[in-house]
């Protein structure tokens, strides 16, 4: 009798009304570990079937562990828990992945590799087992956009069959829910330095009648607005900081005339938009900034950099504050001196480009100073000692 000590493998398939394609999955699945001679077990994570899927899998000699939280990533995070194996293969019960033919993932996560992953593209895909529309946009572009912000190796991120190391797995702390799950492994194995590689597998068609749970266009969201929130730095910090510098600059040399360029003279109403655009700038570096600390003060795994954690350290309340309040004051000057020569001159009438060609600067300085300043406010209350529970 195999004790669990002795497992080195489970192949994890999650499970959601899949009674026409279940038996034939552990079949195939059974049939590779008899086979290659690999210890290992088949475990369903039944996210709620209401067909009998659990009792097909119990009768084709699979264990079952009932999962309540619906969803994909539930369901998997759920089965990682009960998982006895040393390494793990995932992969979706509809008959379209190929368990038949798990060595290439075996060998790669024996040879110390910790997130193994299917590239489908490679190892061929059967005609009408992938939407055109997955097919040539869907995966292409998500997974290239995966492979810009992270750094990634991978070309297929959203292979269904996949072999991890359990245990470097359950150390990344996945979380999400939905669909998303598929993206979150691959990011978050990629950020914590973990040993990431492919191998060739294939895609069949899907074996069953009804429609699978995958909705293109929902799913699709979910992953590439994962993969932008996960990566403050391209969603907040570079564009806020183009458009900051952009927008002040701009602000300020129109402070001191109007700038023509070729026929095109640039002028107050610009300058008002470039003030507007300062701000939104401003406001994005700061998200970026705060987002990093509080993501790093609960825990969660993001790799820290030199440059940052120097940032860190001097940016606290009391320097917030008096970068803040040293802005705020500089823009006050400002509005103090023009109001003084608008007296001077009897409060008579203005001429309104020259007025708010300072009056836009001046507002601007106290706006980015009471933002710092409250900024500042926030990250005080980051750092306020709780206790863990």
């Amino acid at each position: 009798m195999t004790t669990v000590a002795e497992i080195e493998l489970t192949i994890l398939m999650p499970c959601l009304n899949e009674a026409e394609t279940l038996a034939t999955c552990i079949d195939k699945a059974q049939g590779y570990l008899e086979r290659s001679g690999v210890i290992g077990e088949v475990l369903i994570a039944d996210n709620g079937s209401t067909d009998g899927s659990q009792a097909i899998a119990v009768a084709h000699g699979a264990r079952v562990v009932d999962i309540a939280e619906k969803g994909y990533g539930s369901a998997l995070i759920g089965g990682i828990d009960a998982a006895q194996g040393t390494f793990v293969i995932m992969g979706d019960a509809d008959d379209s992945y190929d368990f038949e033919n798990l060595q290439g993932f075996v060998e790669r996560l024996r040879g110390g590799d910790e997130l193994v992953m299917g590239n489908r593209f490679l190892g061929g895909i059967e005609p009408g087992a992938m939407p055109p529309l997955h097919k040539y946009l869907g995966n292409p572009v998500l997974s290239w956009i995966g492979r810009v912000l992270f750094r990634s190796p991978i070309k297929d991120f959203h292979c269904g069959l996949r072999g991890f190391n359990r245990l470097a797995m359950k150390e990344l702390h996945l979380q999400t829910t939905g669909m998303e799950f598929a993206s979150e492994m691959v990011v978050k194995s990629t950020l914590g330095g973990r040993r990431v590689s492919e191998v060739p597998t294939t895609l069949s068609r899907d074996g069953r009648s009804r429609p699978p749970h995958l909705r293109s266009w929902r799913d699709g969201w979910r992953h590439l607005r994962f993969l932008l929130i996960f990566s403050p730095r391209w969603l907040f910090l570079i564009p806020g900081t183009a458009a900051f510098v952009i927008g002040f600059l701009g602000t300020m040399f129109l402070a001191f005339g109007t700038i023509v360029v070729g026929r095109v003279g640039i002028d107050v109403s610009s300058q008002l938009y470039l003030a507007s655009l300062t701000v939104v700038g401003y406001q994005a570096v700061l998200f970026a900034i705060l987002t990093k600390i509080y993501a790093q003060h609960e825990g969660f795994r993001i790799p820290r950099s030199r440059n940052f954690d120097r940032l860190e350290k001097r940016i606290s309340l009391e320097s917030g504050a008096l970068v803040g309040l040293g802005l705020f004051f500089v823009g006050l000057v400002i509005a103090i001196v023009q109001l003084v020569s608008w007296g001077a001159g009897g409060f008579g009438p203005l001429e309104a480009s020259d007025a708010l060609r300072v009056g836009i600067p001046a507002a601007l300085l106290m706006i980015l100073g009471a933002q710092t300043i409250m900024a500042g406010l926030f990250l005080g209350v980051l750092a306020v000692g709780v206790k863990r529970t």
